[in-house]
């Protein structure tokens, strides 16, 4: 199974499971109470709509007036007196979250009575009753009913509307617009906003008899036969009668109102709209923690109508909804508070803040809006896709950065479309419950099928290598007789000098027996490092360490090994009389692991220019005097070694130069003295590049006094003595052409 298929598999079983969690109330619940906190808390706090205000019922208040702490106690004429100055002030609807249920002075009542009358725009707040009743056979059967204020003041409010809120320990999110089991009962956002909106409502019943006019003429056909009729929730209910019944005449509206001039009025109905609109209950868009909404407490709002004329109020009125109800600044202090998002110090938003929330809502058109289900479906099925793909298709270091910046831009473009239009991208579903799931289900799948393929490429090469010679894997390996893998490799060749001699000298058994203990010595490093040894013919070896793909850990271990056998082979060359120095080169890139032969005989090798290519750089330390040099393929990201960049070569039979660096010794071993020398050479070599050949000559004698002879400066010793009397052609970029293997 190829990766693109794996990652296919991963991203589409990551999609399903998230579309799962994000319809079950697990994740529902998940997204509600960290997803949307989350969101509120990334936007932080906005400013609320002028067209809506809160008069504060609260505890400074009662002390200001005088009054008793309850409410249900405080003479009715107070009540009268604020309704008179919002009038003056120009308040287009006033909102009581206060429940009048009990009759006190008929003087006081009737005075509250007539101000709410003559107001023509005061809501008063419903409570809800839920009974339980036995039925014959059955099991109990919920009835809500609402209970209105007392009559006399039923009889005068412009609208009576319910507004019922979880009082238990949850996060209020969302709200009733419309109560279903109180009858379809208009909440007190809806009935103030109907109220606010009044204005645009001859225009509305216009608009609605130009795409429906038989529906238009269910309605009262202009604002006066309201008032009149004092039928304000009969409207609101067969408007919504309409909507609901053909969404089509909704969309049709709509889309006239696009073509209006009058942007403020094609405002107020588009929201108008749209609050009919969807299902009876709507999440919130919190503005910010308590007092966000502009806020006066009782006992100011009751001196406007001692403010002089010519001063202009503190609390200016005109035009706007004007909510009131309790409302307190200290935790100690509320009555009534309900836990949200910015509940703060254990300071809750109490129901008429949540109440006139509502209400700005509708004004901007801007509640929290969920997406769609089309809309939710794909965000989270590609997303998942996109993840599970992205993390088993690619390697793990790829992968992770990948999912990272994704995450975050995702988290961005959610921010950016809650902060501007109230649009809720679903966060905890596609954020956590599918990124890290598929990223350590990919890590998981890819360690399982590392841990098989070891198994397989250890039974493959069984049969050309001794077992337990391999300790690296190759990628979706499955017949090695029968096909060639390209992987990522190390290679490592060895030379020993004065091999003819020796064997000329030793008969076959003592040679046998000599070369044995040889490669004793320059095998343990390999293995040890987990190297594999894929070659060895007469004094030479080639070792190899490979992957499926780059690992910067393999030249590492490249590096490691040789300098050990280096150190090996000179502590077997001092406990024996015969003597083999040994070179070494060390060139790394792709290769080719597979089956040469023909006839029935086969060998596994390697193929390709790497293994070439360090063969002859192997063979580059005879002609320059060192042991071990390196490619710059080999080159460490670390800086676990001291090493000597000795240039640029263009080698015998080979069309691409290398640049080749000698390997002195591991970091924690080298001294100063080492350092310096490189330093000195790597200076000349720098003069040399620029064609400075006095500078080249001066660092290069330096360099190969210090070390006591030394192959590399001698040559670029005698190549700057050359090319000071004839130059070379240009351009030149200090390439060194070595005619000989």
């Amino acid at each position: 199974m190829s990766r693109l298929t794996k990652g296919v598999i991963l991203g589409l079983l990551t999609g399903i499971a998230g579309l799962i969690l994000s319809f079950n109330s697990f994740g529902i619940d998940l997204e509600e109470n960290i997803g949307l906190n989350l969101l509120f808390k990334l936007r932080g706090i906005r400013k609320a709509p002028s067209e809506v205000a809160i008069i504060a019922i609260d505890k400074s208040s009662a002390e200001n007036l005088n009054l008793p702490e309850n409410i249900q106690k405080w003479p009715r004429s107070f009540y009268a007196h604020l309704i008179k100055n919002l009038v003056n002030g120009g308040a287009s609807v006033i909102v009581f979250d206060i429940i009048f249920k009990e009759t006190t002075s008929p003087k006081e009542d009737n005075l509250f009575a007539e101000e709410i009358y003559k107001a023509h725009n005061v809501v008063l707040c419903e409570c809800i009753k839920q009974d339980k009743i036995s039925l014959t056979g059955r099991k109990e059967l919920d009835i809500v009913t609402t209970v209105p204020p007392i009559p006399l003041f039923s009889k005068s409010a412009f609208a009576l509307a319910p507004f019922p809120l979880p009082k238990e320990p949850v996060r209020v999110s969302q709200y009733w617009k419309f109560k279903t089991a109180a009858g379809d009962k208009p909440t007190l956002p809806v009935a103030a906003f109907q109220i606010f909106a009044i204005g645009a409502y001859d225009d509305f019943i216009r608009l609605l008899k130009k795409v429906s006019p038989f529906q238009a003429e269910k309605l009262p056909q202009n604002v006066e036969s309201i008032f009149i009729n004092r039928g304000i929730e009969k409207v609101i209910r067969k408007i919504r009668e309409v909507i609901q019944k053909e969404s089509l005449i909704s969309e049709r509206m709509l889309k006239e109102l696009e073509n209006s001039t009058d942007k403020k009025k094609y405002q107020m109905i588009n929201s108008l709209i749209k609050m009919y609109q969807g299902s009876n209950t709507q999440y919130l868009n919190f503005y910010g923690p308590a007092r966000t909404i502009a806020t006066t407490p009782f006992s100011e709002a009751l001196q406007l109508k001692e403010t002089p004329p010519n001063k202009k109020y503190n609390f200016d009125v005109k035009g706007k909804a004007v909510f009131v109800g309790l409302s307190e600044l200290s935790p100690l202090e509320q009555k009534e508070g309900f836990y949200t998002v910015f509940t703060k110090e254990g300071l809750d938003l109490s129901g008429v803040e949540i109440a006139a929330t509502a209400f700005a809502n509708f004004i901007e058109d801007m509640p929290v809006r969920p997406l769609n289900i089309p809309k939710h479906i794909a965000i989270i099925l590609l997303w998942g896709m996109a993840m599970g793909f992205l993390c088993r298709f690619f390697p793990a270091h790829v992968a992770a950065p990948s999912v990272i910046c994704l995450s975050v831009v995702y988290l961005f473009v959610a921010e950016y479309q809650f902060k501007t239009s109230g649009i809720w991208y679903p966060l905890v579903v596609p954020l956590f419950f599918q990124t890290l799931p598929a990223f350590f289900t990919a890590v998981i799948w890819t360690y399982v099928d590392s841990r098989r393929e070891q198994q397989e490429i250890r039974k493959a090469f069984s049969y050309y290598l001794p077992e337990g010679a391999v300790d690296q894997i190759l990628k979706n390996i499955e017949d090695v007789k029968a096909s060639d893998q390209f992987v990522y490799g190390v290679c490592l060749s060895t030379d020993a000098e004065k091999y003819s001699l020796l064997a000329e000298t030793l008969n076959p058994k003592e040679l046998i027996n000599f070369m044995n203990k040889y490669y004793e010595t320059i095998f343990n490093p390999v293995k040890k490092h987990g190297g594999v040894i894929s070659n060895v013919l007469a004094d030479s070896m080639l070792a190899l360490w490979v992957r499926a793909n780059p690992d910067l850990s393999l030249p590492c271990q490249a590096c490691i090994a040789a300098l050990e056998i280096d150190k090996a082979v000179s502590r077997f060359n001092q406990s024996s009389d015969n003597k083999l120095p040994t070179r070494i080169g060390l060139h790394a890139g792709y290769i080719s692991l597979g089956s040469i032969g023909a006839l029935g005989h086969f060998e596994y090798r390697p193929v390709g220019d790497i293994v070439n290519g360090a063969t002859r750089v192997e063979g580059l330390n005879k002609y320059l005097g060192t042991r071990i040099l390196i490619t710059e393929d080999i080159i460490d990201q670390k800086g676990d070694f001291l090493k000597r960049k000795i240039g640029k070569f263009l080698l015998a039979g080979k069309t691409k130069p290398l640049v080749i660096y000698e390997l002195v010794c591991s970091m924690h071993e080298c001294t100063d003295e080492q350092k310096k020398v490189c330093k000195i050479f790597e200076q000349g070599l720098d003069a040399f590049n620029r064609q400075s050949w006095e500078e080249a000559l001066e660092k290069f004698h330096e360099s190969f006094k210090n070390i006591g002879g030394d192959g590399p400066s001698s040559l670029y010793i005698e190549l700057c003595e050359r090319y000071k009397v004839k130059p070379p052609v240009a351009p030149w970029d200090g390439l060194i052409h070595i005619e000989k293997k």
